[in-house]
């Protein structure tokens, strides 16, 4: 399970909310550096969100991804506010792995599935709710599908990965919603990387623990900027769960 910390772009600058809107928190007016450190900790891979492109629809910091993807020497995926095809080339270009699709996948799954045909992997979905509640345009807005009607939706298209936020849970360091995890990674056979709510090393052994092989890793984002634990802590438990998982099973 990798511990992808997340690096929200707000006018520039890294930023966290609180479940999504509340309590705006300026951590560095330098997201290359920023990106650099967690690749020094030891990151393999990185979650960037342009946040005024998720609230207008429109990317706003695709430059600063593009700096960003250009120093570092690992993967990155980014979203927010991509909406059609041309945005998603757009995003790609800018060198990253994989471009998150939200709202639009959500409101016309017909795109999500011409996405996936064109560009395979490189796509993934995000899927932002709270309980069955699917938040759409910056979790301004709720989808008139449910969580669980929508995840039916996914079986018959070849999607790789989706990216799971828990919006009640997000930037509150109230620790994850373990249940909605279960229910989510149980509904789907397809890859999932879970996110809200982390807020201390337990929270990662407890995602670690679970027998699910379709969780694939976790993004972390306040927890980190306000130093509750370490990445390097993160990464180091993980792979001594996996190392004692290893010589149980023999």
């Amino acid at each position: 399970m990798l511990i992808i910390p997340a690096i929200d772009l707000k006018d520039g600058r890294v930023v966290r909310y609180t479940k999504g809107r509340l309590n705006k928190k300026v951590y560095s007016s330098d997201p290359v550096s920023v990106a650099l450190d967690w690749q020094d900790q030891g990151a393999k891979f990185l979650h960037l969100v342009d946040l005024d492109g998720a609230f207008c629809g429109r990317q706003k910091n695709l430059k600063v991804i593009k700096k960003i993807v250009k120093k570092i020497n690992i993967p990155a995926e980014a979203g927010g506010g991509i909406r059609d095809v041309s945005a998603i080339k757009k995003v790609i270009d800018c060198g990253v792995q994989r471009v998150i699709l939200g709202t639009r996948a959500i409101e016309d799954i017909d795109f999500l599935s011409q996405a996936i045909e064109e560009f395979g992997q490189k796509i993934a979905l995000g899927l932002d709710a709270s309980g069955q509640r699917l938040g759409l345009r910056g979790w301004k807005k709720t989808a008139h599908i449910s969580l669980k009607d929508y995840l039916r939706k996914l079986k018959n298209l070849n999607l790789k990965t989706v990216i799971y936020t828990d919006i009640s849970r997000d930037g509150t360091l109230s620790g994850i919603n373990l249940p909605a995890i279960k229910k989510v990674l149980n509904a789907s056979q397809i890859d999932f990387i879970v996110s809200g709510g982390v807020s201390s090393l337990a929270d990662i052994k407890k995602l670690a623990s679970l027998d699910c092989v379709n969780l694939k890793g976790v993004i972390v984002g306040k927890a980190l900027y306000e130093k509750r634990f370490s990445l390097r802590e993160a990464i180091a438990l993980t792979k001594n769960l996996k190392r004692r998982k290893k010589h149980a099973d023999k």
